[in-house]
C-alpha cells in the first residue's frame, strides 16, 4: 500500500508485502449496513441484543435484529447499525468508511455488485488510516465453482467470503447472510490477530445448507472462500482465507490467510498511534529522530513478545532531504503464522 499524501500534519504509514520462498487486539466494533423501510436515525450503536429488538423489532421480523444478534454471540464489542433506505448502499457505505471506531463490517446483500462497493469502500477506509476486513456471504444456491467464481470478482486481502450459508429458514435471504454475521462476529472478537480463525466455533448457528467433500474444500480455500463446517452439531470455521488469490492476472499467495492481513492492521496503527500521541510537536532533529527510533523499537519488541510477529530488522529513522520537515521512518517485520495443519510421520518397528 502506497503512502497518501497530503499538507497535514501526521504520521502516514506505507506498506508491502511479499511471500517468503525461503524457509491490540481484543474485541471490536462492527459496522453492519442493513436495509430498513422506515429508519428512525442515522445510525444505530448497540451493545446488548435488548437494544437491537428495541430498535428494530422481533429477531424474525427484521434481519437487522437476527443479524446484530449473532454478530455480538460470536465476540462484537459493539455493531453501528447503518440504514440502507431504497437499495442505497452507497450512501452506507460512505458513512461507514468515515467511520473511526470499526475494524470488521458487513452488509445485508448477496448481490455481487453491492459486495464490490463495499470492498471499495473498506479499501477507501484503510487508505485513510481506518484499516479493517468486509465479511460477504454468497448466494445459499451458489456451488462450488459459482463461489470461487464469486471470491474472484472481490479479489482483495480485506474481503472474506462465507460459505456455504446456513440452513433453510423461513426468510432464505438472511440464512444466507446469518453465517457471514456469525463470521464477522468472531472476527472482531480475536483476541490475538496472529490466532487462525480456522476452528473458531460459530455460535447462534443450527446447521450449515451444504457439507463439501476435502476436493471440495481444496478447491474453495484456494479459490479465496472462507468455508464452514458443520461436525456434531457444531459450526466451526475450516480455515480462514482472503479473496486475495491474484495480483496483475497472476496467481498470488501473499495475502491468503487473513491472520496476515489482522497481524498488519495490528502492528501499522499501533506504531503509528504511539508515534502521534508522542510526537505531536516535535523538532525533525537529531534527538527527535534517536526517540522516535526507540518507540518504533518498544512497539516492535511488544509485538515480539506477544509473538504477534516473527521478527523484525532495519528500523531507521531520518531526514527527508527533499522535505525538511519530513521524518522517514523505515521498518521491516515478519508476520507470525498460525498452525493450520500438522503432519505426523510415523516409523514403526514390529
Amino acid at each position: 500500500m502506497s503512502i497518501t499524501v497530503h499538507e497535514r500534519p501526521g504520521v502516514y504509514t506505507s506498506y508491502e508485502a511479499t511471500a517468503m520462498l525461503n524457509g491490540s487486539a481484543g474485541r471490536k466494533c462492527v459496522g453492519l449496513a442493513v436495509k430498513m423501510a422506515d429508519p428512525a436515525r442515522k445510525l444505530w450503536k448497540i451493545t446488548r441484543y435488548e437494544q437491537a429488538v428495541a430498535a428494530f423489532g422481533q429477531e424474525q421480523a427484521e434481519n437487522a435484529t437476527a443479524l446484530v444478534r449473532l454478530l455480538l454471540q460470536n465476540g462484537a464489542a459493539q455493531v453501528t447499525v447503518f440504514p440502507v433506505e431504497e437499495e442505497n448502499y452507497a450512501g452506507a457505505f460512505a458513512a461507514m468508511a468515515a467511520a473511526e471506531d470499526l475494524a470488521v463490517v458487513v452488509c445485508d446483500s448477496t448481490d455481487l455488485a453491492v459486495q464490490q462497493a463495499l470492498r471499495d469502500s473498506v479499501n477507501a477506509a484503510s487508505t485513510a488510516q481506518r484499516e479493517r476486513i468486509a465479511v460477504v456471504a454468497g448466494d445459499r444456491s451458489e456451488g462450488v465453482d459459482a463461489l470461487v467464481t464469486r471470491a474472484a470478482g472481490l479479489n482483495c486481502e480485506r474481503v472474506v467470503l462465507a460459505a456455504p450459508g446456513c440452513v433453510d429458514g423461513e426468510d432464505k435471504e438472511l440464512s444466507a447472510l446469518e453465517l457471514a454475521a456469525a463470521m464477522a462476529g468472531a472476527v472482531a472478537g480475536l483476541s490475538d490477530p496472529a490466532v487462525p480463525l480456522g476452528g473458531a466455533q460459530l455460535m447462534g448457528l443450527h446447521g450449515l445448507a451444504a457439507a463439501y467433500s476435502d476436493e471440495e474444500l481444496d478447491v474453495l480455500i484456494r479459490g479465496g472462500v472462507t468455508v464452514a463446517e458443520s461436525v456434531a452439531g457444531v459450526v466451526s470455521v475450516v480455515r480462514g482465507v482472503t479473496t486475495r488469490t491474484t495480483m496483475a492476472g497472476a496467481t498470488d499467495s501473499t495475502w491468503r490467510d487473513l491472520s496476515a492481513v489482522l497481524v498488519v492492521d495490528d502492528v501499522i496503527p499501533a506504531i503509528r498511534n504511539a508515534l502521534k500521541s508522542r510526537f505531536r510537536r516535535a523538532k525533525n532533529t537529531a534527538q527527535s529522530r534517536e526517540a522516535i527510533r526507540s518507540q518504533v523499537v518498544l512497539e516492535l519488541e511488544n509485538k515480539l513478545e506477544r509473538e504477534i510477529i516473527a521478527a523484525y530488522e532495519g528500523v531507521s529513522v531520518v531526514q527527508d532531504s527533499e522535505e525538511p520537515t519530513r521524518c522517514l521512518v523505515d521498518f521491516s517485520f515478519t508476520v507470525t503464522h498460525g498452525i493450520n495443519q500438522i503432519w505426523l510421520s510415523a516409523h514403526i518397528t514390529v
